[in-house]
C-alpha cells in the first residue's frame, strides 16, 4: 500500500525570460511582457508530493516537519524574495520558467529523500499556470 504525502508551500520571486542568443525583438515576441528587462514577480505556490509506504512504527510516509524543513532550507532560503535571474546560480544560464523551476526544485530536494519515495513537483506561477514535475 502507498500513500502521498502533499506539503504547500509559498514564495515570491522576480524573473525574466530570455534567451541570450536571440534578438531583442525575437526575445518579445515569444516571452512578451515575461521578457521586461526590468523583470517582473510571481506569488509562486509550491505543493511537494511523497508518495511511499507508510512506516509501521511511526505511522508516517515521512514526517511533514522534516519534509517543512527540507523545503525552506533548500527552497525558500534560496529562492524566496529573490531575482531568480540574478540572485542565484540555478538561473544565471538557464531560463527560468515555471517547467524550469520545477526541475530545479525536484532536483535539490531529490538527494535528501530515500530512494523508496516518489518525489513529485507542482508549481504554480499563477491562480491559472501551473506545472508538473515527476522527474
Amino acid at each position: 500500500m502507498t500513500i502521498t504525502i502533499c506539503r504547500k508551500e509559498h514564495f515570491n520571486a522576480a524573473h525574466r525570460l530570455h534567451n541570450p542568443a536571440w534578438s531583442e525583438e525575437h526575445n518579445r515576441a515569444i516571452f512578451g511582457k515575461c521578457n521586461n528587462p526590468h523583470y517582473h514577480g510571481h506569488n509562486y505556490e509550491l505543493i511537494v508530493r511523497l508518495t511511499g509506504s507508510i512506516d509501521p512504527e511511526t505511522g508516517y510516509v515521512y514526517d511533514m516537519k522534516r519534509l517543512s524543513d527540507l523545503i525552506k532550507r533548500e527552497i525558500l532560503d534560496t529562492f524566496d524574495h529573490r531575482n531568480l535571474n540574478l540572485d542565484t546560480e540555478e538561473f544565471r544560464h538557464l531560463n527560468p520558467t515555471a517547467e524550469n523551476i520545477a526541475v530545479v526544485i525536484w532536483n535539490r530536494l531529490r538527494p535528501h529523500l530515500a530512494d523508496s519515495l516518489a518525489l513529485s513537483v507542482t508549481l504554480y506561477e499563477t491562480e491559472r499556470n501551473f506545472v508538473e514535475y515527476h522527474g
